[in-house]
């Protein structure tokens, strides 16, 4: 098992690096050091990690910054003496890489090559307990039919600039390590959903526009399928792959949960429903078709046989758990939410839908 003392997480202010963040020192146990490098964009919130900042003073480190400066980056791998890397920073929005392509292609792509770049000057030929993991995502495989699953072999067939900019930097994550023997792994998660999740994505722009009793507009007929993953399950997985995964290889992290976006939005309806006292069907005359955004990918569904059979790792959280657990999170931290929705997020909210 590779054993780390100093971890640089970038995008540790977002949503999954938050979680991933508190997994490893609140409930994994981890005794060495994490620097969270973030840059600080709509969608991340260093508040996020204020209790975890207080209870681990000498453990966690905050840097307000872009993974594309590369004498910053190379600052960090000096001073903490890095000796792994979980890369979660990343554009994410379909929608917005539709809108503006060019922050995808230089934060995706520009920022894995400045990350990579930096790892194997600093690293050298001391490659002992070193490792470069790279957090990535089903999108790349593009869209399937109405049966079948993504491998980790399944050919790159990315529809949107977001996954093309996705697709990119895995191609160069695994070029280094073929290239320069860079020790990396890889893995490529489905939808994540949880706790501290930014609201433009649908489970939680669907919560809050309830609460707001506005429109839930969904995209096209609703039938488009995705499988959605408990980011604490997603965590831990990566957190298993990055201890004993195998040098080079990619696993997919799925949470085998095939969910019809008209179905999860109706189910998600009768659960704030029960939480607000309110009849099961109150929310749903609030749905609303709209016009479908273009690329639309039709269904995601992951195979993660890979990661179970070589690494042990299940879901841990079943769905319908998993959603009560999030509308009950939605509900109890209005501060937290509130927070977030101001400034550039509100006026983006205001003239577009948003949800992947």
């Amino acid at each position: 098992m590779r054993q780390f003392k100093n971890i640089l997480i970038t995008g540790g202010a977002g949503f999954i690096g938050s979680n991933f963040i508190r997994t490893l020192l609140v409930k994994s146990g981890y005794t060495g050091r994490i620097i969270n490098l973030d840059k600080l964009t709509y969608a991340g919130n260093a508040a996020s990690l204020d209790d975890v900042a207080e209870a681990f003073p000498d453990q966690y480190v905050f840097v307000n910054g872009d993974i594309c400066d590369r004498e910053l980056v190379s600052s960090l791998f000096e001073k903490y003496k890095i000796d792994a890397v979980c890369h979660l920073a990343a554009e994410s929005h379909v929608d917005r890489s539709i809108e503006g392509p060019e922050a995808f292609i230089n934060t995706n792509i520009i920022g894995t090559f400045t990350l990579l770049d930096v790892a194997r000057h600093a690293w050298g030929d001391d490659l002992e307990d070193k490792l470069f993991h790279h957090v990535s995502t089903d999108e790349v495989y593009g869209s399937l039919g109405e049966t079948g699953f993504f491998f980790e072999d399944t050919p790159y067939d990315p529809r949107s600039p977001y996954s093309a900019s996705k697709a990119s930097s895995d191609h160069l994550v695994m070029a280094y390590f073929h290239t320069y023997g860079l020790p990396v792994t890889m893995t490529n998660c489905s939808n994540n959903y949880g706790p501290y999740q930014f609201p433009e994505k649908l489970i939680p722009v669907m919560i809050e526009n309830m609460l707001d009793e506005k429109a839930l507009p969904v995209y096209g007929d609703g039938r488009n399928i995705r499988d959605w993953l408990f980011v604490e399950d997603h965590n831990s997985a990566v957190w298993a792959v990055m201890q004993r995964g195998k040098l080079g290889e990619t696993y997919n992290i799925g949470g085998e949960n095939e969910w019809e976006n008209i179905h999860l939005v109706n189910s998600l309806c009768e659960i704030v429903a029960d939480e607000k006292g309110k009849d099961k069907d109150y929310y749903k005359k609030l749905i609303t078709y709209i016009k479908d955004r273009p690329g639309h990918d039709r269904r995601y569904a992951i195979n993660c046989d890979k990661l179970k059979s070589e690494l042990g790792w299940k879901q841990s959280v079943t769905f319908d758990e998993g959603l009560k657990h999030t509308v009950k999170w939605y509900l109890e931290n209005r501060e937290w939410v509130d927070s977030i929705k101001s400034g550039e997020y509100r006026n983006w909210m205001d003239k577009n839908y948003v949800g992947r």
